[in-house]
């Protein structure tokens, strides 16, 4: 009974590491993702600093769509990312784009360079800069706690 006590303990040790692996590992990425676009924002501009008051006002600036309606990021993802979101046309469920809350947002930073394209190109019908996306990741990085349920 002892031996598998010790074993269960060293399964939930374990599942709990690699839980908080796999947050770092988001984290690592979406930090790294943020250099990326740092240095090639620099390139425009040798003075640009990421800022989180940038991305968090990026986040929630509503944009014209080809529709006439208007939409910003926080329209589906809700104005704290680190809360669960809704797609305003579907009604499908978004998972939290905080990676500190969500640890496969950055993950795969092919499918966070893709869903660049796509959002981008369907909010603002263009790409975003590389230091909106910065700012944009910045932000993220800094909301850490989901909103308390009423």
């Amino acid at each position: 009974m002892k031996t598998f006590n010790i074993a269960l303990a060293a399964m939930f040790g374990f599942a709990a590491f690699t839980a908080q692996a796999a947050e770092k590992s988001s984290i690592t990425n979406a930090e790294a993702l943020t250099k990326k676009y740092v240095t090639i924002a620099q390139t425009v501009n040798p003075e640009f600093v990421s800022s989180v008051t940038e991305g968090k006002i990026f986040f929630n600036r509503k944009f014209k769509l080809s529709s006439g309606k208007e939409a910003a990021c926080a329209s589906c993802h809700t104005q704290n990312p680190a809360d669960q979101g809704k797609n305003i046309i579907t009604g499908k469920t978004i998972a939290p784009l905080s990676p500190a809350v969500n640890n496969k947002r950055f993950r795969s930073l092919d499918k966070v360079e893709e869903k660049f394209t796509e959002h981008c190109n369907e909010i603002l019908g263009t790409d975003c800069t590389a230091a909106e996306k910065a700012n944009y990741i910045v932000y993220l990085l800094t909301e850490r706690t989901p909103t308390a349920k009423k």
